[in-house]
């Protein structure tokens, strides 16, 4: 079942917004967050050892594989979230009016999605797994829309170096001083 997007962006891949794009949408949710008190989460998002996977059987594989997982973020995921790609073909997910344990329902709804692509590579079945960072903001626990992405990213980079396959989620606070 497929949603027809409301945020339609103008440029990037496969119906995601830029990184410029969404980052903006990012302080721009959180700011909203922030005023009006709803929790957001962001979810960071990389397809385990995609590096490999295109040494192995070229770009041209990459980008299959990537496209296809971006098809199915956007089926897993609401129409009025945001989605963006960033550098090193990682995505994002903007989750408004998310709290954490929801943060948390989507992130593995979408890692077990994932186990069940399948791919082929010269004349083999190949599977893939993701990785995802989460961190969100809920009651006033952090102050910067940049602390959220980089609490985010951080749990993703954990979730990758643990041999990927999994969620690490991030809680940040404010710090008493």
């Amino acid at each position: 079942m497929s949603e027809v997007r409301s945020n339609s962006p103008s440029e990037g891949t496969a119906d995601l917004f830029s990184l410029t794009q969404i980052r903006h949408l990012m302080r721009v949710e959180f700011g909203r967050a922030q005023r009006y008190g709803y929790p957001v989460t962001c979810l960071m998002i990389e397809v385990d050892r995609l590096g490999y996977l295109r040494d192995l059987y070229g770009y041209e594989m990459k980008e299959n594989v990537l496209e296809d997982v971006i098809e199915l973020l956007q089926a897993q995921t609401r129409s009025c979230d945001f989605l963006g790609r960033q550098m090193d073909d990682r995505l994002m997910a903007v989750l408004p009016h998310t709290p954490a344990d929801g943060g948390t329902i989507a992130a593995e709804r979408l890692l077990t999605a994932a186990r069940s692509l399948s791919f082929e590579g010269d004349g083999r079945d190949l599977h893939i797994t993701l990785s995802v960072g989460q961190a969100h903001y809920e009651n006033d626990n952090t102050l910067f829309f940049d602390e959220l992405v980089d609490a985010a990213e951080a749990a993703l980079n954990q979730a990758s170096g643990a041999g990927g396959d999994r969620l690490v989620a991030r809680h940040i606070g404010l710090v008493d001083g």
